[in-house]
């Protein structure tokens, strides 16, 4: 079969190059999966350089979400099916014909989501979703955050409004307030032109904002604190711009406040099913009444990943970049 190897940690720009390799059998309790879609994320480009939390063995494969169709069975699985569509959030390697997964992971997509959007329902959504729900903010709470035209601040955008929260979106330039306005998201600001801190004031009319999500890392972190009101939380979810943040120390002192930070993965792998079933009902939810949209910039085959991982990083994209074998 033919899969996404890189041999050294680099740009994936420069480091990816397709291969043919074994296909895989599945083991107990793993299913074997033909791969549909799989959609792009900064965490798998920055696994690839080599800079991200997991740091795979050499050669590497890539990739982490998708959805296909079940082609084989492991021993003693049960409750699925042979020509079944599935999606996986948490499955490394996935950037191949065919990828093997724990049989637990994997969530059965039904007719009424198209491929695309399942390719990308777990991962994304899902964090965004549980971000939201790890924040405690209650309806009519405001909460501000960075990087609001990046695939999370979009979705956390949408969740929010869907919960009755306020949400205040910052971007670095002007031109993705419009791109957010025609997605339907508003109360965003750009923060390249004088006074964006007077326009903040009168977008929440003065209200305290008291979680913001720094997304963006650099001073990005620091205009986040200087919103934030009394005994207000940063929690930090990505590193975008730096892997340093610059927060003046006046603001965490004077004002109390706290800093923490989020990843998806070790938040999803320590919840419980009850919650994780919860979140997930609520995000299909979401979907079919159209309040959560998850749209695609383009899909690029295989061959063409390079080119498709430079384009993840396009400013003014306004849906995900995926792959498809």
């Amino acid at each position: 079969m033919r899969a996404l190897i890189h041999n050294e940690f680099g740009d994936p720009a420069e480091v990816l190059a397709v291969e043919t390799v074994a296909t895989p059998e599945p083991g107990a309790g793993e299913v074997r999966v033909r791969t549909i879609l799989s959609p792009i994320h900064n965490h798998d480009l920055w696994t690839i350089r080599g800079t991200y939390g997991f740091k795979p063995e050499l050669p590497a494969r890539a990739g982490t979400e998708a959805v296909g169709v079940i082609d084989a069975l492991g021993e003693g699985v049960t409750g699925l099916e042979v020509g079944q569509r599935v999606a996986t959030g948490g499955t490394f390697g996935v950037w191949a014909e065919y990828f093997i997964a724990k049989a637990a992971g994997l969530i059965p997509v039904g007719d009424a989501i198209s491929d695309e959007v399942a390719a990308q329902l777990v991962s994304m959504p899902f964090s965004a979703i549980s971000l939201l729900d790890t924040l405690d903010l209650a309806e009519g709470d405001w909460l501000v955050q960075n990087a609001a035209n990046g695939a999370v601040g979009r979705l956390v955008a949408q969740l929010a409004a869907a919960r009755g929260i306020n949400v205040l979106g910052l971007v670095r330039r002007a031109a993705g307030v419009d791109e957010l306005k025609e997605q339907g998201i508003g109360n965003v600001v750009a923060t390249d032109g004088e006074g964006w801190r007077d326009t903040v004031t009168e977008i929440t009319s003065g209200a305290a904002i008291t979680v913001g999500v720094d997304s963006v890392g650099g001073s990005a972190a620091g205009d986040i604190v200087s919103l934030l009101a009394e005994n207000g939380r940063l929690v930090v979810f990505g590193a975008m711009n730096s892997p340093v943040m610059e927060i003046p120390s006046g603001p965490v002192i004077f004002k109390s406040i706290s800093v923490s930070g989020f990843w998806g993965s070790k938040v999803m792998g320590g919840m419980d099913g009850a919650k994780r079933a919860a979140l997930l009902g609520e995000l299909v939810t979401r979907i079919g009444d159209g309040s959560l949209t998850l749209p695609v910039e383009k899909v690029y085959s295989f061959d063409e990943a390079r080119e498709a991982a430079a384009a993840n990083f396009v400013a003014g994209r306004a849906g995900k970049v995926l792959l498809r074998p």
